[in-house]
């Protein structure tokens, strides 16, 4: 296949937009993925996701009052990674849909966006015109936000004295100004319009914040709050941004389902997890009447007969519930590195908007079995527990001189961290009752803290130049090759149920791939006696209730 990127050359014409599957029931992902947009928490939290795998980075700022909370870097960063003009190519979430996270974020920035306006307008009219006292406002702020980061214990005192102090020494300064006129009516003003602005942001951004909570709230609930993002909308011929937009997001979508993956080492394939059991057939293909020669037949005919098997898995004798309808679907893997940090998916006339082309599928099946190249897989996947989990099983056939292999790998994708799906809290604390004062109570603390408005206030003016915010404050720093569905996934064998399910589903994919690819054998004249013999013995090995780590080799 050409070298070319399929990026080049994508049609938006509705002609070549790709049908997408429906994914009904798979939310709780999406929706906990969805929910970090709207997050207020500190930004290292997301480090608490990171894996042995799927490392994310927070870059440090220059300035901590400039610092952007969890929300804020996230849906920044997604949307710059995910539709950013030129992005390198993306993983396939499987299990979510991740246009909606996607919208999310956008939505989120919407939301903020209007917040810094409102900021910016403050900041204006209550700081810019008053420089001095605000610089000095800010200096006491960032001061005490530097003296908090220490592990004392009273740090937090101190910091809290600190503010006390400075107030009345403001105080004591508008009583007795050592000078008179009209500075003197204007140093007054610069100590006092920027509380009195420091009051009004307090305001907006406490309404602001309980807006973003509810949508966070309402997410991991499962109402599933729209995300409300106009300008994807075009109103005219002319709107070239919202076209842009309009046409990142069908990109965005078109990729998702792509047919072609990408085996990372160790890391297996990227965006279905590593592969934890494998269990191969390999037998000589001997005539079954000696004197006579075996039909021709080729691996897309024992495919084939595979595919058409694995469609009756959801049908079985007794009516106990059973499997699900599965998602079966030639894929196209190809090898990286396993610390490689880009993928460059096929391109070529081979390629339809990131789709490869079944006949390229077929001669890959056929032809490219030993060395260099990309090489044929038939997935059966399963999204279960609501996209929490991802079981893939993946089936290939290879014909090397007199010997047919049948390779079965499991292959599977837990739920997002635990940190995703966290629900928020309104903040309090506890205090000593004040005649019982061996006894505490609760009390609820403000949504927005004194130091948070001050950030905000601080950082709204910059947000029309994100990157030099982002230089100001820092950024979080995705791990590449990037997806929004492995990037923060779990391992599924710490969840009882999720591992089960993994186990369970090897065994009858295997006998139904055994059986279907014998009765090609048998059609076209090879002796099947080995072949069922050991299929017998892999029937009896596939029952083992370990998963394995089976692409790390002992070597």
């Amino acid at each position: 296949m050409g070298a070319a990127v399929a990026d080049d050359g994508f049609d938006f014409s509705p002609g070549a937009q790709v049908p997408l599957s429906g994914s009904a029931g798979q939310t709780a992902a999406t929706f906990a993925l969805a929910s970090a947009a709207y997050r207020d928490n500190e930004v290292e939290e997301i480090l608490k996701a990171n894996s042995e795998w799927h490392v994310s980075a927070v870059k440090a700022g220059r300035i901590s009052l400039f610092k952007p909370n969890l929300g804020e870097a996230f849906s920044l960063s997604v949307r710059d990674r995910m539709l950013g003009a030129g992005r390198k190519p993306l993983i396939q979430s499987f299990g979510t849909e991740p246009q909606v996270i996607v919208e999310h974020c956008l939505a989120a920035n919407n939301i903020r966006r209007e917040r810094d306006n409102w900021l910016s307008a403050v900041m204006v009219l209550c700081g810019l015109l008053f420089l001095p006292g605000l610089l000095v406002w800010l200096l006491v702020f960032e001061i005490r936000t530097q003296i908090a980061k220490r592990e004392d214990k009273r740090a937090s005192a101190l910091a809290t004295t600190l503010l006390v102090a400075v107030g009345a020494l403001a105080v004591l300064f508008l009583v007795k100004m050592p000078f008179t006129g009209f500075w003197a009516w204007y140093a007054r003003a610069s100590i006092v319009i920027p509380v009195v602005g420091w009051l009004w942001a307090k305001q907006i951004c406490e309404r602001t914040a309980k807006d973003l909570r509810e949508r966070w709230d309402s997410l991991l609930a499962g109402g599933g709050i729209g995300a409300k993002i106009p300008e994807a909308v075009p109103g005219s011929p002319g709107e070239s941004a919202a076209e842009r937009l309009r046409q990142s997001l069908a990109r965005l979508s078109a990729e998702q389902q792509s047919n072609s993956v990408f085996y990372a080492g160790p890391k297996g394939i990227l965006g279905m997890g590593t592969r934890w059991g494998s269990w191969q057939l390999a037998e000589d293909l001997v005539p079954r009447e000696a004197g006579r020669e075996i039909h021709p037949f080729r691996s897309w005919d024992v495919i084939r007969s595979i595919h058409d098997q694995l469609r009756m898995l959801e049908r079985g004798p007794l009516n106990t519930g059973g499997f699900p309808a599965p998602s079966i679907k030639h894929w196209v893997v190809t090898p990286i590195g396993e610390n490689a940090k880009a993928v460059a998916r096929p391109g070529g006339t081979d390629v339809d908007a990131y789709t490869v082309k079944s006949h390229a599928i077929q001669d890959i099946c056929n032809k490219q079995q030993f060395g260099s190249g990309d090489r044929h897989y038939l997935g059966c996947q399963w999204t279960l527990w609501d996209g929490q989990l991802v079981i893939t099983m993946l089936i290939t056939v290879t014909v090397l001189h007199e010997t047919l292999r049948i390779e079965v790998t499991g292959h599977a994708l837990g739920p997002v961290h635990s940190l995703f799906t966290t629900k928020p809290e309104a903040p309090t604390k506890e205090v000593a009752k004040s005649i019982r004062f061996w006894e505490t109570r609760k009390v609820s603390l403000p949504l927005v803290t004194a130091d948070e408005v001050v950030r905000l206030a601080a950082r709204a003016p910059f947000t029309w130049a994100p990157s030099f915010l982002n230089w100001l404050g820092g950024s979080l720093v995705l791990p590449e090759p990037f997806g929004l569905r492995h990037a923060w996934a779990d391992k599924p064998w710490r969840h009882r149920f999720m591992a089960d399910d993994a186990l369970r589903a090897a065994t009858p994919v295997l006998r139904v791939v055994h059986a279907a690819a014998i009765r090609v054998l048998d059609e076209n004249g090879v002796d099947t006696e080995k072949f069922g013999n050991r299929s017998s013995f892999l029937s009896n090995l596939v029952q083992d209730p370990m998963p394995r780590k089976a692409d790390v080799y002992d070597a």
